[in-house]
């Protein structure tokens, strides 16, 4: 009789990755588990004396360490894991290649679930003695945890001798009902009115709003509870009320190319969604799931108007997931994706670990902008999550935005018609005649005679603004009055205490502010170097330039827009005349509709950073610019002193956006920098100057003797900021040819070194070197 196979042993230990800045560990499976592994599902596990929520990421080692026991899986094996597969195998390769924590990766990005209600019973095993553990312990009936101290239950639970139930808990609401027990003390006339109401209701939230309906004061309701006719009760929460979709797009023949990567820029916003739509309307039709990944709130919120429509009976439910949602909502939609309801779900770095069904394509917007940039924590680049994903989720990956970046310029992909645009340049270098818009002062003067920072043009056509009755939109390069001051006699300039920048100037607080670390001192009325009185001001921030138009245009609404000061633009929006000063954070907002001006004050903010994305960034942002209103054509008045600068040439002379990317990619082939390389940032800091840098060259000589070469490793040098929050940091740059390579030489920071070291392998502020 032939032998029967032997069925597959046992697993023993499941690996579990613990929301953490902590690496996956073993815990043993639940008592009674049985089945294959659940990867993805939720596990409650002991933790330091407590009970924390892990993932569960595969088997654990045959012959490795386990920590303790799982006590209980929360997820059933039966429903979906609560994060998919696919996410979690991206997420380690993230995790092994950074050096990063799995842990702090999860909980960087896993937006709900972590912090579960939970239902928990205990009780002691059959005949157990549990008295040696003191007078307060479990029973053998069950009972709610919370009677007993946590630090106990974990004693008694490491020896074993605790059962233990754990399931989540549905939100509920505290309501007013007719009681099950009718019939106590009589109720008055008036009572019987407010009961009989009651009845007819259901239940009702509070007293009030029970005495509002029934036409009665709330004493009488009062009563009514008091004599034993209705009590209070919990009930069901009910289901939180989403973001209305919005109207169904348009859509059009699918031409985008049938590859398991490609990329959408240029054009419109309406056109690229369009075109999106189209693809995305395809996989929806077939039963298959969506994830568009955005850079920010504001995208969310245009790409969320533009696609969600989308969503039909047929496509199933379109979500939105981001950390402005309610712990509700974002719950509500969870259990909407893991039911396989919603199928399409637009969103921040949260939409990524989304487990959706049957996934078939991701979408990440704007994929060059920084705001996919994490800032604390793991400091994750979302692009490369995305790319992760896709890859093991074996779907397609698709870049859409208003300009491709240089590391997506050689994937297939459609690159639309720019939009029509009108542009003037004033260039402060070199004053030349405008006919457009008639000269500059004269051709004679110097840059400082030609109106600053407004120059003569922009006033004449803020005038002409003014005017007409239009509306106009300032973009300056930083908050505040200006960028430093500076003592006109010996040129002192005051300094943070803790960071080695100059202290801002804010006019409207009579404050210096470090926009650094956030230190503040009144202003001194007498530099502390000489004593002089006067302070000369240097480089114009929005409080500045507004008080310039304010001087230029005494009768016009002239209002700012930053993160000191926000007024209110709804009057504009309703397409009233004014004049908006702010930073960057205008682009948040939707562009008013009457715009006629978009002055840039200071162009060469932009530019004149050590980094060798700048011109990307400068370019992106011209870009966006024209493209803000969704069909006028507002006149650009760009102010630089680099007016021949390729980002800006580009746009004037009218080439599609992957112009200026092209270009940059030449660039970048022959700096060897990404696409053509792989970067990483190694960051080491102390508070003592001379510790920092004996470690940054330490942290160099172990990356040495891991056999970096000369052009490999750059470093180590001070941080352009020598001083940080009172540290110094000190910055090596590893420039190498694939993932591989960076993690043989990273693998040589696997041990402890005198300072704080930190490795970013995406960075996306990487000064020149």
């Amino acid at each position: 009789m032939p032998a029967l196979p032997a069925s597959p042993p046992a697993v023993l230990t499941w690996s579990v990755a613990v929301p953490l800045p902590l690496p996956p560990y073993d815990f043993g499976v639940p008592h009674g588990f049985s089945g294959p592994v659940p990867v993805g599902h939720r596990v409650m596990v002991p933790w330091q004396g407590e009970l924390r929520v892990g993932i569960v990421l595969g088997p654990g080692k045959e012959a490795g360490h386990r920590l303790r026991d799982a006590v209980a899986l929360l997820d059933s094996p039966a429903e979906a894991p609560w994060v998919g597969p696919a996410f979690l195998a991206a997420l380690a390769e993230e995790a092994r290649l950074s050096r990063v924590p799995l842990g702090l990766l999860l909980s960087d990005i896993l937006p709900v679930g972590l912090s579960p209600r939970l239902c928990h019973r205990v009780r002691a095993v059959e005949d157990a003695d549990l008295s040696p553990f003191g007078q307060q312990v479990p029973g053998p009936v069950w009972q709610d945890a919370s009677a007993f101290d946590a630090a106990l239950l974990d004693s008694v639970r490491a020896q074993g001798l605790l059962e233990e139930d754990l399931r989540p808990k549905a939100r509920t609401v505290s309501v007013v009902r007719v009681s099950d027990r009718e019939g106590g003390t009589p109720l008055t006339p008036k009572q019987k009115v407010a009961w009989a109401w009651l009845r007819e209701q259901g239940h009702v939230e509070s007293l009030s709003t029970w005495a509002q309906g029934a036409g009665v004061s709330t004493s009488v309701v009062t009563g009514v509870m008091t004599r034993g006719w209705a009590e209070r009760a919990e009930h069901p929460a009910p289901l939180p009320v989403l973001t209305p979709t919005g109207e169904a797009p348009k859509l059009t023949l699918d031409r985008l190319p049938e590859a398991r990567e490609w990329r959408l820029h240029g054009g419109r916003p309406a056109v690229r969604h369009r075109l999106l739509a189209s693809r995305l309307a395809r996989e929806l039709d077939i039963g298959r799931s969506v994830i568009v990944a955005v850079p920010d709130h504001a995208t969310l919120r245009r790409t969320w108007t533009a696609l969600s429509g989308l969503s039909s009976e047929q496509r199933g439910r379109a979500v939105q997931l981001s950390g402005q949602l309610s712990e509700e909502e974002r719950e509500h939609v969870w259990q909407l994706i893991r039911s396989g309801e919603a199928r399409l779900v637009i969103g921040t770095c949260t939409a990524l670990c989304a487990p959706v069904h049957d996934l078939a394509t991701v979408v990440v917007k704007e994929e060059g902008s920084d705001a996919h940039k994490l800032l604390s924590g793991s400091h994750a680049f979302v692009p490369e999550l995305a790319r992760r994903l896709a890859r093991h989720a074996e779907c397609q990956l698709g870049w859409t935005g208003s300009v491709p970046s240089a590391e997506v310029l050689d994937v297939p992909g459609q690159v639309l018609p720019p939009p029509v645009a009108r542009v003037h340049v004033v260039d402060y270098a070199n004053p030349i005649q405008a006919p457009a818009l008639g000269p500059l002062s004269r051709a004679d003067l110097k840059p400082g005679a030609q109106g600053y920072p407004l120059s003569h043009d922009l006033q004449k056509v803020l005038r002409q603004v003014a005017e007409r009755g239009r509306q106009a939109v300032l973009l300056a390069p930083r908050r505040g009055y200006s960028a430093l001051l500076r003592c006109p006699s010996c040129e002192h300039t005051p300094m943070c205490r803790h960071c080695d920048v100059p202290l801002r100037f804010h006019q409207e607080t009579r404050e210096l502010t470090c926009h650094q670390c956030g230190y503040r001192e009144r202003l001194h009325e007498r530099c502390a170097e000489c004593g002089e009185r006067m302070w000369q001001a240097r480089g114009p921030g929005t409080e500045w330039i507004a008080q310039e138009v304010r001087k230029l245009l005494p009768d016009f609404p002239v209002l700012r827009f930053d993160r000191d000061r926000q007024d209110d633009l709804s009057a504009l929006q309703q397409g009233h005349s004014g004049v908006v000063i702010g930073t960057q954070a205008l682009l948040t907002q939707d562009a008013l509709p009457d715009l006629a001006l978009i002055g840039v004050t200071l162009a060469d903010t932009w530019l004149n950073v050590s980094d060798f994305r700048a011109s990307e960034r400068y370019h992106r942002l011209l870009r966006q610019l024209i493209e803000w209103h969704p069909v006028r054509a507002p006149l650009l008045v760009v102010q630089t002193f680099q007016a021949g600068h390729p980002a800006l040439r580009c746009i004037v002379d009218g080439h599609d956006a992957g112009a200026y990317p092209a270009q940059e990619r030449q660039g970048r082939q022959l700096l060897r920098y990404p696409p053509f390389a792989r970067l990483a940032q190694i960051e080491v800091a102390a508070r003592d100057q001379g510790k920092a840098h004996a470690a940054a060259t330490a942290v160099a000589q172990a990356l040495y003797g891991k056999g970096a070469v000369d052009g490999e490793l750059l470093g180590p040098a001070p941080s352009p900021i020598a001083r940080l929050r009172g540290v110094y940091p000190y910055h090596l740059l590893l420039r190498v040819r694939d993932d591989a390579r960076l993690e043989v030489l990273l693998s040589a920071l696997d041990r402890s070194f005198p300072g704080r070291v930190r490795v970013d392998v995406h960075p996306r502020g990487v000064f020149g070197a």
